[in-house]
């Protein structure tokens, strides 16, 4: 992860209110790149593909990056998802990132191929959006049809992502808040929460409801006695084992309900996970979703379509910027 921060970064307050004095008045489309870059999708899905290929683990990683994009809004009320954890420095070196997210060798990548094919045409924001989708559909998830027209945004903050990512070690009212704070509801809480069928959480994450729960010196007593058990021996209670990975559930590599299953069964992996099942109304949801994968895939993808619409920048603001760790 680079920690260095280029001077264009720090003027963000200028750019929310150049941003702020003009409504957006364009609108994503469907259509968008089928004449200027008609080779769009193919070009991301090969490197997706490739990518999983390389790394299963590559999946939940793109997966996660754009969930980390969308939530951080550096100018309120206008940017969300606008590929402002693609800039070097910032959101990069924020807690919930530095040394966890990974994908931003795949993203230029994919977009080093698109500027060959159609250079200056396709937004960062764009492409990580679309690698999502892909990194869910190529591990046997839901396909969702996509509107494009996303510009990049020009600025990045490490306080921003900071305080408006949601934690592992929060209480569900307080994530509730947190989507709802972009226009999400309970059951996106719920359905998106459901992306950690795929990929791994770092042992140091873990480890404090395996031994020193709420500070009590002993384990979470809603975990399963031998899930526990398990995960003590993945996640030994020594320093050396932090940055061991921990499945976030038993099919780690596909896209699949298995995660609500367990959390019915008390072994998910993350508190914040766990807590879906303290609450009436999630918890009936999680109960659902268990039993019926083809409705957790339908509303996946529905939720995935509202969250990629969260504070999109359109029209002529922003950028389409030709290397996506740097503003043009």
């Amino acid at each position: 992860m680079e920690n260095h921060s280029l001077p264009k970064l720090h003027i963000a307050p200028l750019f929310c209110l150049l941003f702020l004095t003009s409504l957006v008045n364009c609108q994503l489309n469907y259509t968008f790149y089928d004449d200027s870059c008609p080779s769009l999708t193919k070009i991301v899905r090969y490197g997706v593909w490739t990518a999983i290929a390389n790394d299963t683990r590559m999946a939940a990683s793109l997966l996660r990056l754009h969930f980390h994009d969308c939530f951080v809004n550096v100018c309120m009320p206008l940017q969300g998802c606008d590929g402002s954890v693609l800039l070097d420095g910032g959101e990069k070196n924020a807690l919930p990132n530095l040394n966890s997210a990974r994908g931003f060798e795949i993203i230029d990548s994919i977009k080093s191929n698109l500027e060959k094919a159609c250079p200056g045409v396709v937004s960062c924001t764009d492409v990580l959006t679309l690698a999502a989708r892909e990194a869910v559909y190529l591990t046997g998830g839901p396909y969702w049809s996509l509107a494009f027209g996303r510009r990049d945004g020009l600025t990045t903050s490490e306080t921003a992502a900071n305080e408006q990512l949601p934690g592992p070690f929060e209480p569900l009212d307080n994530i509730t808040r947190k989507f709802a704070a972009k226009g999400l509801d309970t059951k996106d809480v719920v359905v998106l929460s459901g992306g950690h069928t795929l990929g791994f959480a770092q042992c140091g994450v873990v480890k404090p409801r395996l031994f020193d729960f709420a500070g009590s010196g002993r384990p979470d007593p809603s975990l399963d006695a031998s899930f526990l058990q398990s995960l003590q021996s993945t996640c030994p209670n020594r320093n050396e084992s932090n940055s061991n990975l921990a499945p976030l559930d038993a099919s780690s590599s596909k896209f699949d309900n298995v995660y609500y299953k367990l959390l019915v069964n008390s072994s998910g992996l993350l508190r914040s996970d766990q807590a879906l099942m303290s609450d009436n109304v999630t918890g009936s949801m999680v109960v659902g979703y268990s039993k019926f994968p083809f409705l957790f895939y339908k509303d996946f993808g529905a939720s995935m379509v509202k969250m990629a619409g969260i504070g999109v920048i359109t029209g002529s603001n922003g950028d389409v910027r030709k290397n996506c760790r740097v503003v043009n």
